[in-house]
């Protein structure tokens, strides 16, 4: 299987290289993709210095700070051109295990979309403030309610993508950031039909650095549930998509 792990970063220099390393270690013939944002701290160029002892590890440096959505789609993007044919993705901070690589990619065989899951088996999260807990679990209710899809965490960043069905994803057309761009890729991927796996994972809060968390985030995720329901082209341009890969 040719698979990639998409990594967007943003001042991530204490976290990188030890993420490269304990990455490689789990899956030694992965390629890794960081999308950095033009870290001030100089997190792409530790990424380009490793780059020269590994032709598996590649960076897309970016002018500015233009948000982990677009991040992700750029590094999606750049991974189906380059016919990869499982597309990771993961936070900078540890905060996903990288010892749980290689569960995705054995789930994925059977599936189209895994989504390491922080609440399909009670709640997994370590290190958390009980508001931010509540936030995070609320947001997941509430995305479930509104869309339809039946998801624990539609929320969460630690997923594999089988590239045969993130293709027919306009990956252009999406603007989200944080909870919303998690959500909204899901739920395109649930209206192509994608047959959709939550696998239990414990999720432990960064260990260093600063959570790019922020209110905009959570608003925007609120609005786009109802965005995405009454969305009526998105349905419509969906339906016929399923309907031609279902052929």
């Amino acid at each position: 299987m040719k698979t990639i792990v998409v990594i967007p970063t943003f001042n991530e220099i204490e976290n990188i290289e030890k993420l490269i390393i304990a990455i490689k270690s789990n899956l030694p013939d992965t390629d890794i993709l960081i999308v950095d944002d033009n870290s001030p701290d100089g997190t792409s160029q530790k990424v380009k210095e490793m780059m020269g002892s590994d032709p598996k590890l590649h960076v897309i440096v970016r002018m500015k700070k233009m948000g982990l959505g677009t991040a992700y789609c750029e590094g999606f993007q750049w991974a189906l051109e380059n016919g990869f044919e499982y597309i990771m993705q993961m936070d900078a901070d540890f905060s996903h295990d990288p010892a749980d690589l290689p569960r995705l990619l054995n789930e994925i065989k059977k599936y189209d979309l895994v989504i390491g899951s922080r609440y399909v088996s009670g709640v997994n999260v370590v290190n958390w403030p009980l508001r931010r807990l509540i936030l995070s679990y609320g947001a997941n209710v509430y995305s479930e309610i509104i869309t339809g899809m039946r998801l624990h965490d539609a929320t969460g960043g630690f997923k594999c993508f089988r590239a045969s069905y993130l293709k027919y994803i306009n990956l252009k057309e999406i603007k989200t950031n944080g909870y919303g761009f998690q959500i909204e890729m899901n739920y395109r991927m649930w209206k192509l039909g994608a047959r959709i796996k939550e696998m239990s994972i414990i999720f432990i809060d960064r260990r260093s650095g600063v959570s790019k968390m922020n209110k905009k985030i959570i608003w925007e995720a609120m609005w786009l549930v109802w965005k995405l329901r009454f969305d009526i082209k998105l349905h419509k341009e969906y339906k016929k998509l399923k309907a031609s890969i279902e052929k």
